[in-house]
C-alpha cells in the first residue's frame, strides 16, 4: 500500500519536473534569441555607421580642404597686394619727404640770398657817405674855430664804421696782393720797379664785402 502510493507520487512529480525543465529550456531559448537579435542589431548598426563614416571621410573633408586651400590662397594674394601697396606708399612718402627737405633747403637758401642781397644794396649806399667823410677828414680846417666841427665829423665816421662792422661789412685789404678781378678794379696799369707784374701798387678807393659778397670792389693801381 505504501509502495503504490510512492509510485503514484513519483508519477505526479515527473510531469511537474518535465514541465519545469521545458520552461527553463524555453527561457534559455528566448534569452539566446534576444542576445542574437541584440548582437545582430549591433552588427547592423556598426556596419551602417561604418558606411556613413566612410562616406563622410570620402566626401566632406575633401570639399572642406579645397575650400580652405582657396581661402588661404586668397589671403596670401591679399597680403601680397597689401604689402606691395604699402611699399609703394612708403616709397612715395620717402620721395615726398626728400623733395620737401630739398625744397626747404632751397627756400632757406633763396631767402638767405635775398636777405643778403637786400642788405648789400642798402649797406652799399652808406659807402659813398663813408667815402665823403674820409675825404673831408683828410683835409680838415686848421683853425681852432673849426675844431669842434672836425671832431663832429670824426664821431660820425666812427659811428658809421661801427654800424657797418656790426652788419658784417669788412674792408677789402689789397696792398701788396696780386690783382684779383673778383675783388679789385684796376684804374691804371703802371710800370713800377718796386712791385712785380700784376701786383697792386695802391688803393685809390676802398673796397668792401659782406661775407663772400662784394659790396664794392677796391679801385687800385696795378704794376706791369
Amino acid at each position: 500500500m505504501s509502495k503504490r502510493k510512492k509510485e503514484l507520487d513519483t508519477n505526479k512529480r515527473l510531469p511537474e519536473e518535465l514541465e519545469e525543465h521545458l520552461l527553463k529550456d524555453d527561457a534559455q531559448a528566448e534569452e539566446i534569441g534576444e542576445e542574437s537579435q541584440v548582437e545582430g542589431a549591433e552588427e547592423t548598426l556598426e556596419a551602417t555607421m561604418g558606411e556613413e563614416m566612410l562616406q563622410v571621410e570620402e566626401s566632406v573633408p575633401i570639399h572642406e580642404a579645397d575650400d580652405v586651400e582657396e581661402r588661404v590662397n586668397a589671403l596670401l594674394e591679399e597680403i601680397e597686394r597689401l604689402q606691395s601697396q604699402a611699399n609703394e606708399y612708403l616709397d612715395g612718402w620717402q620721395r615726398a619727404r626728400a623733395e620737401f627737405a630739398n625744397f626747404k633747403k632751397r627756400t632757406d637758401r633763396e631767402m638767405e640770398e635775398a636777405r643778403s642781397q637786400i642788405a648789400s644794396e642798402i649797406l652799399a649806399k652808406y659807402l659813398d657817405i663813408l667815402d665823403d667823410l674820409e675825404l673831408a677828414l683828410m683835409n680838415p680846417p686848421s683853425n681852432d674855430e673849426t675844431q669842434a666841427w672836425t671832431d663832429g665829423i670824426k664821431l660820425i665816421q666812427l659811428k658809421l664804421n661801427a654800424m657797418l662792422e656790426a652788419e658784417g661789412v669788412e674792408t677789402i685789404l689789397v696792398e701788396g696782393d696780386t690783382f684779383d678781378p673778383n675783388f679789385h678794379e684796376a684804374i691804371t696799369y703802371e710800370e713800377n720797379e718796386d712791385h712785380q707784374d700784376g701786383q697792386v701798387i695802391e688803393t685809390v678807393q676802398k673796397g668792401y664785402k659782406l661775407g663772400d659778397r662784394v659790396l664794392r670792389p677796391a679801385k687800385v693801381r696795378v704794376a706791369k
